[in-house]
């Protein structure tokens, strides 16, 4: 880690690293700034803010708590983990909740593992407020997250106890382009982490939330309090944030991952040379772009449901009926899961899925005569376009 590629600030904050790296130093971050100039990135902000005020009246106005929620859950976990190279699909997570959670791939249930950390932490902090934020509480969240991963080597939920690095390939410390703080001082970094997510700094008047996020992302990673799982924790601090204040959670990882270069560097200038602007100026435009995401998810939805009104002849309150109302969160299913979801016997639910077989709504997946799975085609291409493409 070259010393001139650090600003002066971080300079003076370097500590010696335990052995054996002890001829190299690690970066103890300074505290997410409670201010900064804002006046180049006004019109991102005010942008952002608005799309918030766009989703919130979404899930406002919605007859159901965000149709498609679930969905974009799973959605949120797969570009999260495809980031850090865990790569699954979709179409997999969905088909592990239908038939179960010990079915699928390793990478399949890791992601998995993630996107229910995500529903469950959701509620926590929509109950609790800023107040959820705890050492503890970031800590549930990477043994959550890391329960399933081989890959991990130390206690997940617990703070690394060893050197970590960045760049030079994770071999060499001698090649790294940072080195976060000492295991011993991860505690306090995250203090000041925490105390930034519960909002019980001295600013007069607390930033836009948007820069917010921004800000106390760049903090947690510099810290890099894990060895592995960083940023899947951080990323999901995001919709975490978004919630303890009020609003409806927006998942921002597909974005990310479709402009990773851009996302990473914007993260090592705030990181290294306490370069806050172009990270705040992404995630605004991250965030607008989510919120034109989901609503162009949820108007082809519509569209979609709509079609399915007008053209099938289905009892109102039938099996057949409710299910088309289901599909939207589970366009993967099986006859028992839809028998649970719906409250029905497994001959009704039966019956209901070879009607919907018949129209075209649903088709077969596997080709098997037992255990078969069954996925809505129209919603699942919806659903599974690349980020930031209208849906056909």
């Amino acid at each position: 880690m070259r010393r001139d590629q650090l600003h002066q600030k971080l300079v003076d904050r370097l500590e010696r690293l335990p052995p054996p790296h002890q001829a190299h130093y690690g970066v103890v971050p300074l505290p997410p700034p409670d201010s900064i100039p804002v006046y180049d990135l006004n019109a991102a902000t005010a942008s952002a803010i608005e799309a918030i005020g766009r989703l919130d009246a979404i899930v406002a106005t919605s007859p159901q708590p965000f149709p498609a929620t679930r969905s974009l859950h799973r959605q949120e976990a797969v570009s999260s983990s495809a980031i850090e190279g865990t790569q699954s699909t979709l179409d997999e997570i969905l088909e592990i909740d239908a038939t179960g959670g010990d079915s699928g791939h390793a990478a399949a249930r890791q992601v998995r593992c993630y996107s229910l950390t995500l529903e469950h932490c959701l509620q926590v902090v929509q109950r609790d407020g800023r107040s959820a934020f705890t050492a503890d509480f970031i800590k549930s969240l990477h043994r959550d997250i890391m329960a399933t991963d081989p890959a991990c080597e130390d206690v997940p939920g617990e703070f690394r106890q060893r050197v970590v690095w960045m760049g030079g390939g994770g071999l060499d410390i001698s090649h790294s382009t940072f080195n976060p703080p000492p295991p011993a001082r991860i505690a306090d970094c995250m203090d000041d982490q925490v105390r930034f997510l519960r909002g019980d700094g001295d600013a007069v008047q607390p930033l836009p939330l948007p820069i917010r996020m921004a800000l106390g992302h760049a903090h947690f990673e510099a810290i890099h309090p894990f060895r592995d799982g960083n940023g899947r924790v951080g990323r999901m601090l995001l919709p975490l944030q978004m919630v303890a204040e009020g609003h409806a959670p927006l998942f921002l990882a597909p974005y990310f991952e479709a402009h990773r270069r851009d996302y990473y560097g914007t993260l090592k200038q705030a990181q290294q040379r306490l370069v806050f602007t172009p990270l705040c100026d992404l995630l605004c435009r991250a965030v607008v772009a989510a919120v034109k995401e989901v609503e162009d998810t949820l108007r082809a939805l519509h569209t979609l449901r709509q079609g399915w009104a007008t053209t099938l002849s289905f009892r109102q309150g039938s099996s057949a009926r409710r299910t088309l109302d289901l599909l939207s969160s589970w366009p993967v299913l099986t006859v028992a899961r839809l028998a649970e979801l719906l409250g029905v016997s497994f001959q009704a639910a039966s019956d209901a899925v070879v009607r919907l077989v018949q129209v075209g709504v649903l088709m077969e997946r596997t080709g098997y005569q037992k255990h078969r799975i069954f996925v809505a085609p129209d919603v699942l291409q919806i659903l599974n376009r690349p980020f930031g493409t209208p849906p056909l």
